[in-house]
């Protein structure tokens, strides 16, 4: 996979595509056809498999088995080793599924939506709200269950790939799914999702990696560098936060749970920031837990 890029990058320019950048996004092109060209079930299963057979050969590994073994260190050793096996096999599912994600939205006995009846109500009478997730399950069906639960649009923030042509192909496949548009992480990022929820939309994001930009909060014990832009939004727009995640059952099939944020502000806003940012990163800490094997260990978060 393309490696993630520094999220203050200026747009990619035709200047910065080298000759290994060309031949690597010719190489995803083959994937991305090989996958298509498979049945759904199929590309996901044996990308699980691919993954989890190379995976546990590779440096982000023992990063993987690092950090689990700060966060749970009750687990036993070998039970952590499973539970990283399990992780490798999932990313490597998503992986396949990411050129599947038009079939998946098409059969409605893929994504099962789980939220509660106050909470779908509450949905259908607001007009703007900040989504949060994290990167757990298959993370991008987040986007399509969101628009079976409301009709607000919606945009979302990324990472920006350094490969730029593997990183347009990967836009093209998920904007679909993003009415208002996909916006890079960037300087300017938080200021054009503020204005989306102020003009009456969703803003969502995944808030559970490392972000020096944040701040500091608790997290499986330990301080953790984390993202205060959903609180930020959250708190200038007075829009209600939805968080969310997704849990893959069986195959390519998912359970969806959403649920709205109760937060009372104190009106001090930098305490309030830190608060409400630490609220979400308890929930994401509660639902890592429950599914430990699900969750993205392999991603630096603490350090």
């Amino acid at each position: 996979m393309a490696q993630a890029a520094d999220p203050d990058r200026a747009p990619h320019a035709k200047a910065d595509v080298s000759t290994a950048m060309r031949l690597e996004a010719f190489g995803f092109r083959i994937v991305a056809g090989f996958a298509r060209l498979l049945p759904l079930d199929v590309a996901s299963a044996l990308s699980g498999s691919i993954w989890r057979a190379i995976a546990p050969w590779l440096r982000r590994d023992k990063r993987a088995m690092k950090q689990i073994a700060m966060a749970l260190p009750e687990i036993p050793a070998q039970e952590r080793r499973q539970i990283i096996n399990r992780m490798w096999r999932n990313l490597g599912r998503n992986f396949g599924e990411a050129f599947h994600l038009d079939r998946i939205n098409a059969d409605p006995a893929r994504i099962s939506l789980k939220a509660s009846s106050a909470t779908l109500d509450r949905l259908r009478t607001l007009d703007k709200l900040v989504v949060v997730s994290l990167h757990s399950g298959n993370w991008e069906v987040a986007s399509l269950a969101f628009a079976q639960a409301t009709s607000i649009p919606v945009t979302g923030i990324y990472q920006r790939l350094k490969n730029p042509i593997v990183d347009a192909d990967v836009v093209a496949m998920r904007q679909r799914f993003y009415p208002l548009g996909l916006f890079p992480k960037g300087k300017d990022a938080l200021v054009k999702m503020i204005r989306t929820v102020k003009n009456g939309a969703a803003a969502a994001l995944l808030a559970d990696l490392r972000d020096y930009r944040g701040v500091n909060v608790s997290f499986f014990g330990h301080p953790a560098p984390s993202s205060t832009i959903p609180a930020i939004i959250s708190l200038s727009q007075d829009a209600p936060i939805l968080i969310g995640r997704v849990i893959r059952k069986a195959g390519v099939y998912f359970d969806c749970e959403f649920e709205l944020m109760h937060f009372e502000p104190t009106g001090d806003r930098d305490k309030d920031v830190v608060a409400l940012t630490a609220q979400i990163q308890a929930q994401f800490e509660h639902w890592i837990r429950e599914y430990p094997d699900q969750w993205m260990w392999a991603h630096r978060r603490w350090g």
